[in-house]
């Protein structure tokens, strides 16, 4: 593998459950019903894939834009409330301290990236960053992973990333990568078996494992 490839709710950091309350909580204000169950479907999608069904499904009166922005916003307010997941940075040194150009495929949008790697201090690490709002299909279409791979200059196939989503599973596989499926109960009851290998722990990782897949 040449390049390693993160997704970044979930991955890097524990924000699912922050993300199913603010969306749940924001969904019944504008009169939809929020289910859980259903809504974990949605994890590794774009807010406006999400939004989208929502608002046809509930016919909610606000346009996808002007709810995605007010979730833009609450999340953003309590970003301080996420913290990186367990052993991620030790692993994400690894893979530095030995040369391999990483990258954030997130479906989540440019804003809550960027603030993200901001306060973890990421951008020294991982240089390369592709949020959902510069792809035109979200996951488990493969588009956001192929944009990196040509970003980076590397064939797909050169190319390890790391998911907790089915969704993203399936767009990592689509796009002909490698994939680590990360068992994250904080997302939810994630099929995770297309991935080549799962995990629960960064921990159970090295670069003998890396290099094998």
């Amino acid at each position: 593998m040449k390049v390693v490839i993160f997704d970044m709710d979930g991955v890097i950091i524990n924000s699912e459950p922050l993300h199913f309350e603010i969306e749940g909580q924001l969904l019944e204000e504008l009169g939809g019903k929020f289910d859980r169950k259903s809504h974990e479907a949605f994890v590794g999608t774009t807010d406006y894939s999400i939004w989208m069904k929502l608002k046809e499904q509930f016919n909610l009166k606000p346009s996808v834009e002007e709810i995605i922005h007010m979730k833009k916003e609450r999340f953003l307010k309590r970003i301080d409330e996420v913290q990186l997941t367990e052993n991620f940075m030790d692993f994400m040194l690894t893979l530095y301290n030995q040369g391999y150009p990483m990258a954030i495929a997130s479906s989540n949008n440019r804003k809550i990236v960027d603030a993200i790697v901001k306060r973890f201090g990421l951008g020294k690490y991982i240089k390369y960053i592709i949020s959902g709002e510069e792809v035109k299909k979200g996951k488990p279409d493969p588009e956001i992973f192929l944009t990196v791979a040509k970003k980076i200059g590397v064939k797909p196939e050169e190319c390890l990333v790391v998911e907790d989503a089915e969704n993203g599973v399936k767009a990592a596989k689509a796009a002909g990568m490698k994939c680590i499926g990360l068992k994250n109960m904080g997302s939810g009851n994630q099929d995770l078996s297309l991935a080549d290998l799962v995990i629960s722990n960064f921990n159970q990782l090295n670069l003998e494992i890396i290099k094998n897949l």
